[in-house]
């Protein structure tokens, strides 16, 4: 399939207890801290995962060693087993050694006074270089047009209404998780193709996040909300949330590991490797396809700055080339940006 999510396989809830009590309680303390300033669920979730691999890696090959005696020898010899070993990319391997470097910076900036002379080593290694070790999964408009009727004759309706969300929205899968039924009724209709969200949803930023109105094309997205709706009627499901899953006799808001693991449904239904992501990159390039500015898109998405768009945007430059030339040589401008045609 080309493009592989290294799913990480070492660590087991009956690993993670044998490991050092010690790094244990310091781990519950620095997340603990993370959550009293603020830092966002998403992130105190990543870094519990990152640091529980690292401490079973500690207990498996470096004597279960505390964290605190950790040397530079030692994350040199985590940073190959991670990548000679385990088949990490560089990028996985960057974003684990930020965990183990927010921890070493907790512990010299706020137990200073407990580990006194404590010199933080993680840092001071460099960090592999960064290639794409990946192939990048492009959606075609076809691709996606199957994908979404393949699973609802499969009876995966719920499955089909969060890809519509995610692909006619081009948000993060852990945003299309805070999306209520509500936010879907007429009158949160603008410019007559796009639902705005009644209030700010969170996004990725420091902190809390940033808090933003978040777009969604209706026409596209529609048909599988009302048939995503007219299963949730049948299966009696009141949840307030959007997308749901049954946990016991209830049904709760999903997550985002539900998400990813309908990627894989998809993922074999297509026969191409899908991830969450390859819908955000859909989204921004079909908004460019059709001549939406990166200005319009930038405000769309929430982003800072327009160079986003080039980030996100997966057009082929060829294709661009026919906006400007046909038989008769240089094409005049076309007409200005209709908002009213980004609904098909």
């Amino acid at each position: 399939m080309g493009r592989k999510t290294k799913v990480n396989r070492t660590t087991t809830p009956e690993l993670v207890a044998q490991c050092n009590p010690e790094n244990l309680k310091l781990k519950h303390d620095f997340l603990n801290y993370l959550a009293s300033i603020q830092r966002s669920e998403g992130t105190i979730y990543n870094y519990n995962s990152d640091l529980n691999i690292f401490f079973v890696w500690c207990l498996q090959h470096c004597g279960d060693k505390a964290f605190v005696d950790i040397k530079k020898r030692d994350i040199i010899a985590f940073q190959s087993w991670m990548i000679l070993e385990n088949q990490n990319s560089p990028a996985r391997v960057k974003r684990m050694k930020s965990a183990l470097s927010s921890l070493s910076n907790y512990i010299e900036n706020i137990m200073d006074e407990e580990y006194t002379g404590y010199r933080p080593v993680v840092r001071k290694i460099e960090d592999p270089v960064n290639m794409p070790v990946r192939k990048k999964t492009v959606l075609t408009e076809e691709q996606l047009h199957y994908l979404l009727e393949e699973l609802t004759e499969r009876g995966r309706e719920d499955i089909a209404c969060g890809v519509a969300l995610a692909a006619f929205s081009g948000r993060r899968k852990s945003e299309l998780m805070r999306y209520k039924v509500s936010y879907f009724k007429n009158e949160y209709v603008v410019f007559g193709s796009l639902y705005k969200t009644p209030e700010p949803i969170r996004t990725k930023g420091r902190g809390l996040g940033k808090y933003i109105y978040c777009y969604t094309v209706k026409p596209d997205f529609q048909p599988y909300f009302d048939r995503w709706m007219m299963k949730r009627r049948q299966l009696g499901i009141g949840s307030e949330w959007l997308l749901v899953v049954r946990h016991g006799n209830e049904w709760v808001r999903a997550t985002s590991p539900t998400f990813t693991s309908w990627m894989g449904i998809c993922s074999r239904i297509l026969g191409v490797d899908v991830y969450a992501h390859s819908f955000r990159h859909f989204f921004v390039s079909r908004m460019v396809s059709l001549k939406i500015p990166d200005a319009v898109v930038k405000d769309i998405m929430g982003w800072e700055s327009v160079d986003m768009v080039k980030v996100y945007d997966d057009t082929d430059a060829s294709d661009r080339l026919g906006d400007y030339f046909d038989e008769n040589g240089i094409k005049p401008p076309s007409p200005s940006f209709n908002a009213n045609s980004i609904g098909r």
